[in-house]
C-alpha cells in the first residue's frame, strides 16, 4: 500500500481523537504519510477527511471551507468546555424558556457574526494551545473571530434539548453557539452531541467507518478530489507540457480562486491561480 495516494473520507466514531484516526489509517495504508483536514473533538462523530501520501499536499489547498453539522444543545447547564465532556459549573431551570425565544435567538446567529471561540480550542495563545492553558489552570479569554453561518435550522425541541442543523464556514465553533444560546436565554447551555455531516464536497454518503476501511481501503483519487473541489480546466497537450514544468500560462482563469488543471487524458497536474492576468502555479503535483 506504500504507493497508495488519495483521500480517505472517514465516518469517525465517538471517543476517538482525530490523531487516533490518523494512526489507524496509517496502519491500514502501510504508510506514515497521512494527514487530516479539520479536527473533530473526541465526543464528535462524522466526516473527517484524510490525505494519504502525495494527497497530503492537497489537504492544505482543498477549499473545505464550508462544513455542515447536526448538533444537540442542552439548555440549563453550563460546563467548563461548553460541551458534555466538561464539568458542570452552573445550572438553571428552563421552564420559562419558550420555543419562540429559542428559535428567535438562533435565527440571529445566521450570517456573518463575531464569535468568541470556546476556551478549550486548539487556537494558539502566545505559542501555546488555548486548551492546554485551560488545563494548566489559566483563565483564557479568546478574541472574537468573524465567521459565517450560512444556515441554521432548528429540527426539534424536546424540553431543554434543542436539535439543530448548521452549515457554516471553517473556524465556526458549534460549542460556542450552544454556549451563546444559553447565555442569551439566561439559563446557560452546552453542546451534548455533535455529528459533522459534510466537509466541503465530502459528506456522509462518501464516508466509511474504520471497520469498513479495514475491509477495503476506499480512496478518492487525487484527480477526483481536485475536480470535485476546485473549478477545473482541461488543457491541450501543449499547455499540459508547460504545466509539468511549473510554467505560467497565458490563460485567463474564470475566477480568482485556485483552479485544478488537467491533462487531456484526465491526469491532475496542478493548482493554478490568476496573477496579473496570467495563470500561475500554486502547487504542481507532477513532474
Amino acid at each position: 500500500m506504500v504507493d497508495t495516494a488519495g483521500l480517505v473520507v472517514v465516518d469517525k466514531a465517538p471517543g476517538m481523537t482525530s490523531h487516533d484516526v490518523v494512526a489507524r489509517v496509517r496502519r491500514l495504508a502501510g504508510t506514515r504519510k497521512v494527514g487530516h483536514a479539520g479536527t473533530l473533538d473526541p465526543m464528535a462523530t462524522g466526516v473527517l477527511v484524510l490525505g494519504i501520501n502525495r494527497a497530503t499536499r492537497l489537504l492544505g489547498h482543498l477549499m473545505l471551507t464550508e462544513k455542515a453539522y447536526d448538533a444537540t444543545i442542552r439548555l440549563g447547564s453550563s460546563t467548563t468546555t461548553d460541551d458534555a465532556e466538561g464539568e458542570v459549573i452552573a445550572t438553571a431551570p428552563t421552564d420559562e424558556v419558550t420555543e419562540e425565544q429559542i428559535r428567535a435567538t438562533l435565527a440571529g446567529y445566521v450570517g456573518e457574526i463575531d464569535q468568541v471561540p470556546t476556551a478549550v480550542s486548539a487556537i494558539k495563545v502566545d505559542g501555546k494551545r488555548a486548551y492546554q492553558r485551560v488545563r494548566d489552570g489559566e483563565d483564557v479569554v479568546l478574541k472574537a473571530r468573524r465567521v459565517t453561518i450560512h444556515e441554521l435550522v432548528v429540527t426539534d425541541i424536546r424540553g431543554p434539548e434543542v436539535d439543530i442543523s448548521v452549515r457554516c464556514s471553517s473556524g465556526t465553533y458549534i460549542r460556542a453557539i450552544a454556549r451563546d444560546l444559553g447565555t442569551a436565554l439566561g439559563v446557560g447551555g452546552h453542546l451534548s452531541a455533535l455529528r459533522r455531516t459534510a466537509v466541503g464536497a465530502f459528506d456522509l454518503a462518501r464516508a466509511h467507518t474504520l471497520e469498513e476501511l479495514a475491509d477495503e481501503l476506499s480512496l478518492v483519487s487525487i484527480a477526483e478530489a481536485a475536480r470535485t473541489t476546485f473549478p477545473s480546466i482541461d488543457l491541450s497537450e501543449e499547455a499540459a507540457s508547460e504545466v509539468r514544468f511549473g510554467r505560467p500560462l497565458d490563460l485567463a482563469l474564470p475566477t480568482a480562486a485556485e483552479h485544478a488543471l488537467f491533462a487531456p487524458d484526465g491526469e491532475f497536474l496542478a493548482l493554478y491561480a490568476d496573477r496579473d492576468g496570467r495563470a500561475t502555479p500554486v502547487a504542481v503535483f507532477v513532474g
